[in-house]
């Protein structure tokens, strides 16, 4: 973990409780948003400009987490079973095997990135609102260089 998000650790576990009924309003459970925050890292863009500077989900691992969400998606209430097959498993994985993407995943990486964005927003207007944004983000400069 670098200085700059040691700095911000109270701040994110703020924002995690305050964040949490934007993630049940969405269509992730608690564990896949957490499957999702592992994949992301936290960037902060422009940190040189003070007009210009935010910070930015890093979401390059975000592909690969999927089919470890849609694991999650399937076992059963409590991480317990997997739910029925619809028995299109196979169907599946000839689909992905000749490239045809399934249209779902796609849809659920386009939402996880969507709220991760959302939440990066939430993070620094945190950081602005308690006047730690300008420390935070000349930090981050600093290690950049």
């Amino acid at each position: 973990m670098s200085n700059w998000t040691d700095r911000i650790v109270s701040d994110r576990m703020a924002v995690d409780r305050e964040f949490s009924d934007r993630v049940r309003a969405s269509e992730f459970s608690n564990q896949e948003w957490g499957l999702i925050m592992t994949a992301v890292e936290f960037e902060i863009e422009d940190p040189g400009d003070p007009e210009q500077a935010r910070i930015v989900p890093n979401t390059e691992n975000l592909p690969q987490m999927m089919p470890e969400l849609e694991k999650v998606g399937q076992a059963g209430p409590g991480g317990g079973a997997p739910q029925q097959d619809s028995g299109t498993g196979v169907l599946d994985a000839v689909r992905g095997a000749l490239g045809l993407g399934d249209d779902d995943s796609e849809d659920r990486l386009d939402a996880a990135e969507r709220l991760v964005g959302e939440y990066a927003t939430e993070l620094q207007t945190r950081l602005e609102n308690d006047g730690k944004w300008t420390d935070v983000r000349e930090t981050y400069h600093d290690e950049e260089r």
